[in-house]
């Protein structure tokens, strides 16, 4: 099936830390906290939602390579956010570096995701895009 009119709702994943979780995702990706309950939490982001399921009583188990990718327009903003969150003690799994597919980190959020952050601006012909497609 193809639909043109399809897009991404939501994204869902637990999280050992809920709170560390959600107040990562407000103060360094632009998400909004919309709702929250028991359960977990529904974030804002500009297209779509992010919900985190309270996992505190139960083991997560990420497989190794599962990650969360965001995109930003320049390499100057991926090596800033990338300062910030070095800076405020967040663990970097692979630390800023230039990819073929474009500069990018990765780094442990709270709840033990890995999150990945990077840039088409300076990825090889193949790769690019605008940071609109």
């Amino acid at each position: 099936m193809t639909d043109t009119t399809m897009k991404l709702n939501h994204l869902s994943f637990p999280s050992s830390d809920l709170a560390a979780t959600a107040a990562f995702f407000e103060k360094h990706l632009g998400c909004t906290i919309a709702s929250r309950g028991d359960w977990g939490c529904i974030l804002k982001r500009p297209g779509f939602d992010i919900v985190i399921e309270d996992a505190a009583q139960h083991a997560v188990d990420w497989p190794p390579n599962f990650h969360l990718g965001f995109e930003l327009p320049s390499v100057a903003e991926v090596e800033t956010l990338c300062g910030r969150l070095k800076a405020d003690g967040i663990e970097m799994q692979q630390d800023f570096f230039k990819h073929p597919r474009g500069s990018r980190f990765f780094c442990r959020a709270p709840g033990g995701f890995l999150l990945e952050i990077n840039t088409r601006a300076d990825a090889e012909a193949p790769y690019r895009g605008t940071f609109d497609n």
